[in-house]
């Protein structure tokens, strides 16, 4: 081979290197993205449900103005995009339990549910982690990592 066709090959062989990496970063970049987005609608969703039993009656298995005695069904603790729990103290408390059941033990007029992701975060360490504010009337999101 000559010194040019040598070159090409070399040539050839960066580029496809710098293609494949380009494309594991973006793979996961939008797995990160897409766990994040997919955590914030399970959010979202638990967030509906509780603001749902503070508006029912305690007649039937409601709050009836209040937060105390709800609790994550089992089913609602975990699934293929994370795990939840919810807790009446801001998430960034060390006894916030990852798919937690335990109900809300005392009244309160705000809960905060949390989600963790299963896919690593923007800090390249940890899950993808955010959570909820919720209060009867407004569903808040607050993304962590």
């Amino acid at each position: 081979m000559g010194q040019q066709q040598l070159l090409l090959v070399v040539l050839g062989v960066i580029i496809i290197g710098i293609a494949i990496a380009v494309g594991i970063t973006m793979f996961r970049s939008s797995a990160q993205s897409s766990n994040r987005d997919r955590v914030i609608d399970d959010l979202e969703r638990l967030g509906g449900e509780a603001q749902a039993y503070y508006r029912k009656p305690t007649t039937m298995a409601g709050g009836e103005g209040d937060f105390r005695n709800f609790s994550l069904s089992p089913a609602d603790t975990g699934n293929d995009d994370g795990s939840f729990a919810a807790r009446t103290r801001a998430p960034n408390d060390a006894d916030f339990v990852r798919g937690s059941t335990a109900p809300i033990s005392s009244s309160s007029q705000v809960i905060y549910i949390i989600g963790y992701g299963k896919e690593v975060g923007n800090n390249n360490r940890e899950a993808v982690k955010a959570f909820a504010t919720v209060t009867p009337d407004s569903v808040g999101i607050t993304v962590l990592n």
